[in-house]
């Protein structure tokens, strides 16, 4: 088994991973990240055409208040741009009447996408570090503390670090991997009952040649009670010349195939648009719970955010050994990508403090 050593090992590649890697590199210290999937970013994903719209399968909005967010973005000169919601929405209230227009409110504080795409943030903090300090393909199986140190191993190597910070939601943490000593039971209970951000979800897209539905009488947006999608939204590019539709499927369908999925999107973007809708390009989706680098089946009812920004997710455990970090631990907006940025601004400022005093 091939042995490595560092100072400090990230487990994940996803945004907190990435840029813990880079904070602590801008303090001189020797940093390693361990990432189960073949690519960076995690729960961000954007999938990438060259000549079509990129479609977001992870992490996609953002908004003024995600300061720390908004901070990193401009610290790495990347732009963002205003959603597309328009004037109007498609709503569905209820199955035994028909979706009307309705007319939206002015919108005060608007969401926003990040230009070239969400993963381009990804990328530029990939960048930003040596290829060889992220080992990707690399699952972890157990984790040990030793009387110098943490050990962490996967099914080839052995890292060997002063301090080891985990960037996976907490449940998934637990579920999966080997700590030894056992971690203290009241937070090992919390981290049973925290809930995984995006796991539930089915992200869907579809590009199109025209953006047919910005006609008059129609709109991009769509919220529906009748479902199967609840909600939907324009996701032309930037430069508005690539056009396409995402939102979420109701998470209850992720049993059956991605073709009756297909077909229920298409049921249902037919009654709105008409036959049109069925003349897409591409059809991408994202089922969540079948990533099982995100998400493990709950062994109870989990409620969505439970116990997302506990408390007990910001305390040094194994005597400033290890670290818990990740989007459900942040102490503001756990979960989305701005307490993403929180909680790796948090954990590298911690582990420095542990490893320089």
């Amino acid at each position: 088994m091939k042995s490595i050593q560092t100072d400090v090992l990230v487990i994940g590649a996803g945004l907190t991973g990435l840029l813990t890697a880079r904070r602590l590199k801008q303090r001189h210290i020797k940093v390693a990240i361990v990432e189960a999937r073949s690519r960076p970013g995690g729960r961000i994903h954007t999938l990438e055409d060259e000549t079509r719209a990129s479609v977001e399968m992870g992490a996609t909005w953002l908004g003024k208040k995600h300061t720390r967010l908004m901070a990193l973005l401009q610290e790495l000169d990347i732009g963002v741009f205003e959603q597309k919601m328009g004037e109007r929405a498609i709503y569905e209230p209820i199955s035994t009447s028909p979706p009307q227009l309705a007319i939206l409110p002015p919108n005060t504080d608007p969401s926003y996408r990040i230009s070239g795409g969400s993963s381009h943030l990804i990328k530029c903090l990939v960048d930003g570090l040596e290829e060889q300090d992220i080992h990707y393909s690399t699952v972890v199986r157990s984790i040990q503390r030793e009387s110098e140190g943490v050990v962490v191993k996967t099914d080839a190597e052995s890292f060997h670090a002063s301090v080891v910070v985990s960037t996976l939601p907490p449940y998934l943490l637990m579920k999966s991997i080997d700590l030894t000593p056992a971690l203290p039971e009241g937070l090992t209970k919390i981290a049973l009952q925290t809930h995984t951000w995006m796991g539930d979800s089915i992200k869907v897209g579809l590009t199109y040649a025209q953006p047919f539905w910005r006609s008059a009488n129609s709109s991009g947006t769509i919220v529906s009670n009748v479902g199967p999608i609840p909600e939907m939204y324009d996701h032309s590019n930037e430069a508005d010349d690539r056009f396409a539709l995402k939102g979420f499927l109701n998470g209850n369908y992720f049993s059956v195939s991605k073709g009756e999925r297909l077909e229920m999107v298409l049921r249902q973007l037919s009654k709105y648009y008409g036959s049109v809708a069925r003349n897409f390009s591409t059809y991408e989706e994202c089922v969540w719970r079948s990533e099982p680098f995100t998400f493990s089946p709950y062994d109870d009812h989990i409620l969505p955010h439970q116990n997302n920004g506990h408390e007990l997710y910001r305390k040094p455990y194994w005597d400033g050994r290890l670290f818990l970090a990740g989007a459900e631990t942040a102490d503001a907006h756990p979960g989305y990508m701005d307490g993403a940025v929180r909680s790796a601004d948090w954990v590298s400022a911690q582990s420095a403090k542990y490893l320089l005093g």
